[in-house]
């Protein structure tokens, strides 16, 4: 793929200084990029690596010099950093999937195919299920029975799509995630030591553990418009009501949701995050890699937990929460910092205490 310099500032809204007609085939950073790429120089600290580099053109920060970068064009945008999205998207050539579909995919003859599908090589598209318009299903992918999935989805190799699961427009699902597994729901007979321990928060009295009873899952799970799904994610569908995640969220590889579990829209939930079962999770909440929520608990809309933080109990809306558990981030800081001070805080009291007992180095707490 190759586009003028003019072109790329067009799909970005920006302007071009210099030489319009500079033909762009890829992007690179600025002391690896090439003569035909676009050098990605969006602060002064990359001004070095140009001079590195062979390109002829880079996009740049407001007020650059880029004749006197020794560029023959750059490219401005209002906020350089956003502009990578949209460059990203010209330049990305996409899966290669062949339009149609291949001979090698099973489509049962109950399913419907929109126009304009593409199904890769040994693709399973079961009874009763739904393609959008324009949807693409890249090799070993499973679509199960009665799914339905919207417009100008792109599922890549080796997903799989449960049954019965419904999925909005311009979904987008990487390889080997799976939308649509059974919850893990499993009871016992009589109350079991893991439901004592939890109402007396440590004893178990009496309580024994027995063998697990399967609750299968009758629910399924519901996703809105504009949804990424990360490689291996897993979602579970819902025990009686559905699972649902809300238009514009990202999961990134690995995140795992429960069953049950709401989650809203446009949130970013990063690598490894894990959902408990009928946790309830608010609008544009972003979590770091490795986050993990308790099951029924709720999180406010717009809260943001930095890495590792473990929330188990509910997080108000707007709050910034670090730490396991989770607490506000500049008492999580302000903690850590006293627990680093702690040897010499000990110290001091050895020392006093010493004083304090006329200079003896231990007193009878010592033995103990």
């Amino acid at each position: 793929m190759a586009f003028t310099l003019a072109e790329v500032a067009k799909a970005l809204g920006g302007r071009v200084e210099g030489n319009a007609s500079i033909v762009i085939r890829g992007a690179a950073e600025p002391a690896m990029a090439g003569p035909d790429d676009l050098a990605l120089a969006m602060t002064p600290a990359y001004a070095a690596g140009l001079a590195a580099g062979r390109a002829r053109a880079a996009i740049l920060w407001d007020g650059a010099d880029w004749q006197g970068l020794g560029l023959e064009g750059a490219l401005f945008a209002p906020r350089p950093r956003h502009a990578m999205a949209g460059i990203t998207q010209v330049l990305d050539p996409g899966p290669g999937i062949a339009p149609g579909i291949h001979p090698s995919a099973l489509v049962d003859p109950s399913a419907v195919v929109a126009e304009g599908a593409a199904i890769g090589p040994f693709v399973v598209v079961a009874a009763g299920a739904s393609l959008g318009p324009r949807a693409r299903i890249a090799a070993h992918a499973v679509i199960g029975e009665g799914a339905v999935i919207g417009a100008d989805a792109l599922i890549l190799q080796g997903a799989r799509i449960g049954a019965r699961v419904r999925i909005g427009d311009r979904f987008i699902c990487q390889p080997g995630a799976v939308v649509g597994s059974d919850g893990f729901s499993f009871v016992t007979p009589e109350k079991s030591a893991v439901e004592q321990v939890r109402e007396t928060l440590g004893d178990r009295g009496d309580a024994v553990n027995q063998a697990w009873t399967r609750i299968h899952s009758l629910g399924t799970v519901e996703i809105g418009d504009d949804v990424e799904i990360g490689a291996n994610a897993a979602i579970d569908r819902g025990t009686i009501r559905a699972t649902s995640i809300g238009s514009g969220t990202k999961l990134d590889n690995l995140v795992h949701v429960g069953h049950n579990v709401q989650i809203g829209r446009d949130c970013l939930l990063c690598g490894q995050v894990g959902i408990a079962g009928s946790a309830r999770i608010g609008d544009r909440v972003v979590m770091g890699g490795q986050c993990g929520v308790s099951d029924n608990i709720i999180v406010g809309d717009d809260v943001v937990a930095g890495g590792a933080t473990k929330m188990f109990t509910n997080v108000p809306a707007g709050r910034v929460v670090l730490g396991s558990p989770a607490m506000k981030m500049e008492a999580n800081i302000e903690a850590w910092k006293n627990i680093r001070r702690l040897g010499r805080l000990f110290a001091q009291v050895a020392e006093l205490r010493a004083a304090l007992q006329g200079g003896r180095p231990g007193g009878e707490d010592d033995k103990a």
